[in-house]
């Protein structure tokens, strides 16, 4: 008998025809989330990554570590390798609880589910409120991950623009009528008003009580979603939308950026009817989160000064988000402009409006660094011209030296554009790069009132009174 020969390759497309009718409807509408598509990125040593929201685990003592999980194996090893309540450990609940205090929220551990980190808590909202078709709204731009996760679910979303003090009152209120003359009701309204991934910005305390107000008289859920609360590098806390009623607010937060993203632990807070819910979603989806993650949360944050730690996280990110201030302003031409956040991971950069980041970013992975493009912001193909850009996870000289390359892949698009257009960009001179530049104050209700930009693709630019600024 003759042996058989090596099976032939089939083309994609014969595997995708394979395939295509097994598939559900809603996988049409999938997308990819940018941070995965570039997360391969962060683990190439010669890549200079601006794309993730990595808190920067070295600083946390390998010591300590094997000090806790040890801890956690003599006391409660079979317990931690075995299945937990899909409700999450009680002890963890009061952990969380504890930690929510620390930003003014009297939570009931009881109210609270722990998750596979704060990513799920997304899904399990959209999980156990949404049929295709309802409407989200959520500011413009949006955290990027979350985008994926709203379209899986088939969510009409709706994007509303921001300013300098957080999403626009104004804006949602008519779009709320609009919608409300259609015979349409949001199922909820996602928002992350502390140092906003990825504009930067902060949700003013009017617009926080405003928003409140509009969501009680209207019975609308509010998700707030409150990563970055802890990591406030200037200016004055400001209180949480669940601390002001937690009636109509599901509160999501997470230890990704105060501990550790590999323990992919976060949470939820919802009023009792909404997490019963929840938790059932919980259970189809994963029936419990690590019970060994659980019990070193438990054991951490129960035997540590964990503040002091989130202090010391807090200046470490401080001195690089100064960094890439003052390398923005060094190396980016004049007609650019950026955020300069008081918290959290992120800028939010936008480049001349002829400059698209989707492609700048092919050009830029040739250099050795990477970001995320704009556009991943968005549902409906915003944000050509703007890219988020993370500092927390490289060092100084690597924001330094990142930057330097991006300059330098900026300056070859300008110079590309003065050529084909025949218009003349000045450079950035050395006495603009060091020149401190605060914008003068524009009023929430004059920013409607601003020329339109320039770039066929309007984004949060049009908007936010953006600074070009060193540090300081």
């Amino acid at each position: 008998m003759t042996a058989p020969g090596p099976r032939q390759p089939r083309s994609a497309a014969h595997e995708i025809e394979r395939y295509a009718a097994l598939f559900a409807d809603r996988t049409k509408v999938m997308k990819s989330s940018a941070m995965r598509d570039l997360m391969a990125l962060t683990a190439r040593e010669d890549v200079i990554s601006f794309s993730g929201g990595l808190p920067d685990t070295s600083t946390f003592p390998p010591g300590f570590f094997t000090e806790i999980m040890s801890r956690v194996a003599s006391e409660a090893c079979a317990k931690a390798l075995q299945y937990g309540p899909t409700e999450g450990l009680e002890s963890v609940r009061e952990r969380i609880s504890d930690v929510m205090a620390a930003e003014g929220m009297d939570v009931d551990p009881d109210l609270i589910l722990p998750t596979s980190g704060g990513q799920q808590a997304i899904d399990l909202v959209c999980k156990i409120l949404l049929n295709p078709g309802d409407v989200v709204i959520a500011e413009a731009p949006t955290y990027p991950g979350a985008v994926p996760t709203f379209c899986s679910y088939e969510a009409d979303v709706i994007q509303i623009t921001m300013d300098r003090d957080g999403m626009r009152m104004d804006e949602l209120e008519a779009t709320l009528v609009s919608l409300a003359s259609e015979g349409r009701r949001p199922k909820f309204i996602y928002t992350i008003p502390n140092f906003h991934n990825p504009a930067g910005v902060t949700m003013s305390l009017t617009r926080r009580r405003e928003l409140i107000r509009i969501a009680a008289e209207r019975e609308l859920l509010i998700l707030e979603d409150n990563p970055y609360g802890l990591l406030r590098y200037e200016g004055e806390p400001l209180p949480t939308l669940y601390s002001l009623d937690n009636d109509f607010v599901i509160y999501t937060g997470t230890f990704s950026k105060i501990l550790s993203a590999g323990i992919r632990i976060g949470w939820l807070a919802a009023p009792p009817p909404v997490r019963a819910k929840l938790v059932l979603g919980k259970g189809s989806a994963d029936l419990c989160s690590s019970s060994m993650s659980q019990y070193f949360i438990a054991e951490y944050f129960a035997s540590v000064a964990w503040q002091d730690y989130v202090r010391s996280l807090s200046e470490l990110y401080r001195r690089r988000r100064d960094v890439m201030l003052d390398a923005l302003a060094e190396h980016l031409p004049r007609e650019a402009t950026w955020t300069h956040p008081e918290g959290g991971l992120f800028v939010w950069a936008t480049l001349p409006d002829y400059i698209d980041t989707t492609d700048l970013l092919a050009r830029a992975i040739e250099e050795r660094v990477a970001f995320v493009p704009g556009r991943a912001a968005y549902v409906d193909g915003r944000g050509g011209s703007s890219m988020r850009l993370n500092f927390s996870g490289v060092t100084e000289d690597e924001i330094r030296e990142g930057i330097r390359r991006l300059g330098e892949v900026v300056r070859e698009q300008v110079a590309l554009y003065s050529t084909l257009s025949g218009e003349v960009t000045a450079p950035r001179s050395a006495a603009a790069a060091k020149r401190r530049a605060d914008p003068a104050p524009v009023a929430a209700d004059e920013s409607a009132n601003q020329p339109a930009a320039r770039t066929a693709q309007p984004d949060v630019t049009n908007v936010l009174p953006l600074t070009r600024k060193r540090a300081g």
